[in-house]
């Protein structure tokens, strides 16, 4: 099993996501993260969708994928590299004045923005790769234990310039 990326440039039409997204869910395909949006072309949506799976069923689902009506280009980021990162909000409760230095320090030195707070709860902006996130929300639960709310969205991607 390996962490697999697939940029797909499809149809901007009405519907097109959820096709997508069933065409996932008819085969018992599991996403680990899918993310979609405009492109500089109006007519074209961008979706990043990131799975784990093995060689045999991520060829499978390219396949799907091309002969998908509403899908113009398929790319297998897999094995390029890309630049990828994914937004992420944490929101820490039941703060005393100490987890509240805490808190900013940790978010100094993880490069997170403190986007909100009150005396006794703070709000994280993240913008990182999954792993990193991964990562941050292992420290966090450690550090506040049942006091952490994690809100991912999803990662985006592009290939690297070469």
């Amino acid at each position: 099993m390996k962490k697999r990326w697939i940029c797909l440039l499809v149809e901007n039409d009405i519907g097109a996501l959820a096709r997508i997204a069933g065409l996932f869910s008819g085969k018992s395909y599991n996403l680990d993260s899918l993310t979609a949006g405009p492109t500089e072309d109006e007519t074209v949506s961008r979706m990043t969708i990131s799975l784990t799976s093995d060689d045999k069923t991520f060829e499978q689902v390219k396949k799907q994928l091309n002969r998908s009506v509403e899908v113009i280009k398929v790319i297998d980021y897999t094995d390029i590299p890309i630049h990828s990162k994914e937004l992420m909000y944490i929101k820490i409760s039941s703060c005393s004045n100490k987890d509240m230095t805490e808190v900013f320090r940790i978010a100094q030195v993880y490069d997170m923005q403190v986007i909100d707070y009150n005396p006794a709860c703070a709000l994280l902006q993240c913008v990182q790769t999954e792993k990193r996130n991964d990562d941050l929300i292992k420290l966090l639960q450690k550090c506040f234990v049942n006091r952490i709310e994690v809100v991912r969205g999803g990662s985006v991607a592009i290939e690297a310039i070469n």
